[in-house]
């Protein structure tokens, strides 16, 4: 991939000032810098005079603090070029504006591609590299960009844990890059990093869903996203990152990539608890050589483990933490994520209720093309622009900052989120405009108008046809909101989440789409037909047709999905296992619901097949069966969202552990600040 230097950030970083002449010596090698008079300081300190000032370097800077000189490889393990200057337009030597400053940093090394070496033998878990961000970042206590998690395994006397400290990776194919929509991200090729503006970010959360590494950081109180910048502030003058300069046990190094560092005989790609570096290529190596149980478990509560397979790797395999009990738990299904249930509830409603009759009168079905010929078809356009419209506004309440909602648009070259947005936007646009095009035909309009300003439109009208312009507003809404459609489900199809990346996620969009649009739709059909007195059977065999399609469709994704994960031994079968214990009972009443809805649209069927049956007894068994419909979906969505696990790295017993928020919830330990438990609402 190039570097996208596309709306470049303004870098930032919070740094300490220290009241002494800027000093940088050419090479710390040695302990005996330390030992330098002050008359060599001073003349050393003339000579910086002029050189890069982004950090002020301390005079007593240690030796490992400064970035190694050394030869650099031309390519590095994925293929792709370590010197970047190479894959940019931009010019050489140009400035990264930290804080503002114009000037360029004197690291010869800044047009290659860095990144971070992780010894796991030496991390002790002391916390002193988050302790050192979070200080420099000025960071919450709810917040961090790099984190400390761990893996343990075997029994006493032999029982052994497994340090794991992880940041942002600055990968070679950066996902958080692609999937945001405001193009808050930039790979630069002054060090390879993947930088992020906060300013320009909406808080949508995007990019914490598709990093597999829990890089991105949404801070709920603040509404905005941030992350690990490299510290290419202190990178400029040749320095190291603070977490690393502030390892004790010399876990930490960094420097350019593929480069492994002094008395180190390992550089892998990946560690236990690591997830799988072919979703991005990330820029991290790894040492781990002493001997680890051939099983090793997550000390926070996610249902997962890591198993060693006849290779010598360790693969992710479902812990069974809860048991088999299953449990109700429907007050945690109320999350974070409620309003994206009701969006995608809502737009799916409003593309079925337009599409349905809309295609079904191109198909030359008499009872739509009856209907979106009568006075009623125009009120549905309008149902469809409220839904939409409610669905679009819950949208923008799940942003951190909802007024930004038009930076959404941003990134349409690379988002899924960015086109889904777009795309749902070009079909309400679209629908206003049909819905204008029908005012001149239809008669309660023109006759409301005449009563208002005592002018007989009528003659005016007649004989002006529209419909050829209504057909092409309307065609035009189809494509952008199934363009919508298509584009919602790859946002879901995201790697770094199994449990969403199946085809199961396409078939229960599409499938609400025809149920939910059928169920409001042959609410407004049935009471045109009502006020015309024609026959209800053809109308409810249609839509029952459509409706009992969408259960199965979504019921086939279903029976697929359960079977694929009940074989998955990852963080998606983690989920379904959650799904079979936490929520066991949520889960089979949305399942039962579901086969109610089949056998109850199935009867529908047959009962608009015999003439005497009494339509309000049929109206009455339509209603009611959409409104277990609205249950079910409502039911399924929540679990959609609320099962979910990402294959981000082990967190600790207190420090990102999602049990342990939860817990700290319940007993009002997150109410101190300093617990670093953030609210659920942003």
């Amino acid at each position: 991939m190039s570097i996208e230097n596309i709306e470049e950030p303004k870098i930032t970083a919070s740094i300490k000032k220290v009241d002494v002449d800027l000093y940088i010596p050419e090479q710390a090698t040695s302990t005996s810098s330390k030992k330098e008079t002050a008359s060599n300081r001073a003349e050393e300190n003339k000579e910086q005079q002029g050189r890069s000032n982004h950090w002020e370097v301390r005079t007593d800077e240690q030796a490992y603090a400064y970035l190694p000189k050394t030869e650099s490889e031309i390519e590095n393990r994925y293929g792709k070029r370590i010197d970047l200057v190479e894959l940019t337009d931009k010019p050489v030597g140009r400035s990264m504006f930290i804080n503002d400053n114009p000037q360029v940093g004197t690291n010869p090394d800044r047009n290659k591609q860095h990144g971070f070496f992780f010894t796991a033998d030496n991390c002790i878990g002391c916390h002193a590299c988050e302790s050192a961000c979070s200080e420099k970042n000025d960071n919450p206590a709810h917040l961090a960009f790099r984190s400390v998690g761990y893996v343990e395994g075997g029994s006493y006397p032999d029982y052994k844990r497994m340090n794991i400290s992880m940041a942002c990776n600055h990968c070679d194919d950066p996902v958080c890059l692609k999937g945001c929509p405001t193009r808050a991200y930039t790979k630069h090729a002054e060090y390879g990093a993947v930088l992020q503006d906060p300013e320009t970010c909406f808080g949508c959360g995007y990019c914490t869903w598709v990093c597999p590494y829990n890089a991105p950081q949404l801070d709920p109180v603040k509404g905005l996203v941030s992350k690990c910048n490299m510290c290419v502030d202190r990178l400029e003058v040749g320095l190291k990152p603070a977490c690393v300069s502030a390892c004790v046990g010399n876990a930490l190094d960094f420097g350019v990539i593929e480069n492994t560092p002094e008395n180190r005989e390992q550089c892998k790609t990946a560690i236990p608890g690591f997830p799988s570096p072919e979703i991005t290529h990330p820029n991290i190596r790894f040492q781990q050589t002493k001997t680890l149980p051939d099983e090793l478990t997550r000390t926070d509560n996610t249902p997962v483990k890591y198993h060693k397979d006849s290779q010598g790797h360790y693969q992710p395999v479902v812990d069974q933490k809860v048991g088999k009990q299953k449990h109700w738990n429907l007050q945690k299904l109320n999350s974070r994520e409620n309003p994206l249930v009701l969006f995608t509830l809502l737009a799916q409603a409003a593309l079925g209720t337009f599409i349905i009759p809309f295609l079904g009168a191109l198909a030359g079905i008499e009872v739509f093309e009856v209907f979106t010929g009568s006075n009623f078809f125009l009120p549905l356009v309008l149902l469809s622009i409220v839904l939409m419209s409610l669905g679009l506004f819950m949208s923008v309440t799940h942003l951190g900052k909802p007024f930004r909602f038009y930076r959404g648009f941003n990134n349409l070259r690379y988002s899924p989120m960015s086109r889904e947005g777009f795309g749902l936007a070009m079909f309400s646009a679209s629908l206003g405009v049909t819905s204008l095009l029908l005012l001149p035909s239809n008669t309660w309009v023109i006759s409301s108008i005449n009563q208002l300003i005592g002018v007989d439109l009528v003659n005016l009208v007649t004989g002006v046809t529209l419909r050829p312009w209504v057909l092409g507003s309307g065609g035009f809404a189809t494509l952008a909101g199934l363009a919508g459609l298509y584009y919602m489900n790859q946002c879901y199809q995201i790697k770094a989440r199994p449990f969403w990346n199946h085809w199961q996620t396409v078939t229960s969009f599409v499938g609400n789409s025809l149920s939910l649009g059928a169920m409001v739709c042959g609410v407004v059909l049935l009471i045109s037909i009502g006020a015309e007195g024609a026959g209800f059977s053809d109308a409810l065999q249609i839509l029952g047709l459509v409706f009992v399609l969408g259960q199965m469709i979504e019921a086939v994704g279903l029976i697929g999905h359960n079977m694929m994960l009940n074989r998955s031994e990852n963080e998606g079968g983690a989920a379904h296992y959650v799904q079979c214990t936490t929520f066991g009972k949520t889960y089979l009443l949305r399942n039962y619901l579901l086969g109610f809805n089949l056998f109850m649209g199935c009867g529908l069927l047959m009962t608009s097949q015999v003439q005497n049956v009494s339509e309000s007894i049929t109206v009455a068994v339509w209603l009611s069966l959409s409104l277990v419909n609205i249950v079910t979906a409502v039911i399924g969505r929540a679990l959609f969202y609320n099962l979910v696990i990402p294959t981000t790295m082990p967190g600790a017993f207190f420090w990102k552990n999602k049990g342990f928020e939860q817990h700290a919830r319940d007993v009002g330990l997150a109410d101190n600040p300093t617990c670093g438990v953030a609210p659920l609402a942003h």
